[in-house]
């Protein structure tokens, strides 16, 4: 028997919506979904080397999968950024 993985690439619920102030195309990023943080880890993001970046790539995946939850991954996010030097608007609930 296979194992159906569902993805939830569009999922906001749960997800505290946040600002990455980033160079590019963008300034700024808002950033409300699963789908939205892998656009920007993969997207926009300065460098693809920090262990930090590597952990959010690999939650972000996990999250889609659902073997972890969005929060997770906005947790794993900030973390990145933090390394990468990109400033965090965060949304208060």
């Amino acid at each position: 028997m296979r194992r159906r993985f569902v993805m939830k690439w569009h999922r906001s619920d749960h997800f505290a919506p946040l600002m990455l102030v980033m160079g590019g195309r963008e300034k700024y990023w808002l950033v409300g979904s699963l789908r939205e943080v892998a656009e920007a880890l993969i997207g926009d993001w300065p460098s693809d080397d920090g262990e930090e970046y590597m952990e959010a790539v690999k939650v972000c995946l996990d999250a889609i999968h659902g073997k972890l939850s969005a929060p997770e991954a906005r947790e794993a996010l900030i973390r990145a950024a933090d390394e990468a030097g990109i400033p965090v608007i965060r949304a208060v609930h």
